[in-house]
C-alpha cells in the first residue's frame, strides 16, 4: 500500500508478480523495479531533496523532480524550470508546457470536476495522467511491473546491447499504438522522444538509465552533474541531436552509423 494514493489502500496489491511465478522483489510499497536483478542498478536517491520518497508510487517519484517545493502540486513554472536544469534548451523547455496543459485536468480530477485555472498538476493522482498506446510498465495505479520493463528490451534490443536505438524505439512506438488514440500515439511518441535526447549514449538509451528514469533518480543524478560541471547538455551534449534521431528511425540500425561516425571523427 502507498499512503499517499488511496486507490493502492482500496485495491488490495497482489503479493505476487502477476507476469512472473515468482515472488517480487519489488512491493506497493516501494512502486519501483526490483534493485536486487543483476542487470539493473539500485537507483541512487541520494540527491533527493525530498525526504519520504519511499512512500511514493514509482510514478510520483517519476515527477517528484519537478515539485520543487515538495507541496505534492507541479507548477507550470516548475516543469520549465525542471527542464531547463536537466540541459535543455530555451524552445524545447518552452514546448515541455504543453504537459501541464494536457496533464493538469487529469489529475485535477482526483479533487473536483472543475479545472485547474493555473494549470497545476497533483502528484497524489498523477496516475491519473496515465495515458493509452504506452508501454503499460506503470500501471493504472501509478505502480511499476518489472517484467514488463524486461519484456521490452527482451523484444526491441536488436543488438543485444542491452540498450535501444532511435529505430528500436520507434518500432516500440508503433507496436504499443493502439486504435483511435491519436492522443496516445503523440503523448508516447513526444515522452520517448524527450527520453532519448536526455538518456542517449553514442546513439543509444542504456538500460540502466532507461530503469532510472521510471523511478525519476536519473533526473536528481543529471542535475547533480549538471551542478557540479560534469553534466552533458542532455542527449545533444554527446554530439547527436533530434536530426539523428529521425534519421535513425527512417534508416534503422542507428547503433552501427553511430559507431562508424565516431571512429571515423
Amino acid at each position: 500500500m502507498v499512503n499517499s494514493t488511496p486507490t493502492t489502500a482500496q485495491r488490495k496489491q497482489r503479493l505476487i508478480n502477476p507476469y512472473t511465478d515468482h515472488p517480487s522483489d519489488y512491493s506497493a510499497g516501494h512502486g519501483g523495479l526490483p534493485d536486487s536483478q543483476s542487470t539493473l542498478p539500485v537507483a541512487d536517491l541520494s540527491f533527493k531533496t525530498h525526504s519520504d520518497s519511499s512512500n511514493l508510487t514509482a510514478l510520483q517519484q517519476h515527477v517528484l523532480f519537478w515539485d520543487r517545493d515538495n507541496d505534492g502540486i507541479i507548477h507550470p513554472l516548475d516543469v520549465y524550470s525542471g527542464f531547463r536544469e536537466l540541459g535543455f534548451g530555451y524552445l524545447f523547455s518552452l514546448g515541455s508546457l504543453l504537459i501541464p496543459i494536457f496533464f493538469s485536468y487529469p489529475t485535477r480530477l482526483a479533487h473536483s470536476y472543475i479545472p485547474d485555472p493555473f494549470l497545476r498538476i497533483y502528484v497524489s493522482s498523477i496516475h491519473k495522467a496515465k495515458h493509452g498506446s504506452d508501454t503499460g510498465i506503470y500501471d493504472s495505479d501509478g505502480l511499476v511491473r518489472p517484467a514488463l520493463f524486461d519484456e521490452l528490451f527482451d523484444k526491441f534490443d536488436t543488438a543485444g546491447s542491452g540498450s535501444l536505438g532511435a529505430d528500436d524505439l520507434w518500432r516500440l512506438i508503433a507496436k504499443d499504438r493502439v486504435a483511435a488514440d491519436p492522443a496516445g500515439w503523440s503523448f508516447a511518441f513526444m515522452e520517448w522522444w524527450t527520453t532519448w535526447l536526455l538518456l542517449c549514449r553514442e546513439g543509444r538509451v542504456h538500460r540502466g538509465d532507461l530503469r532510472a528514469c521510471y523511478d525519476g533518480s536519473v533526473f536528481w543524478r543529471i542535475s547533480e552533474e549538471r551542478r557540479k560541471g560534469g553534466g552533458p547538455r542532455q542527449g545533444v551534449g554527446y554530439g547527436y541531436g533530434w536530426r539523428e534521431f529521425f534519421k535513425g528511425m527512417w534508416y534503422g540500425q542507428t547503433w552501427k552509423e553511430w559507431e562508424v561516425n565516431r571512429k571515423e571523427t
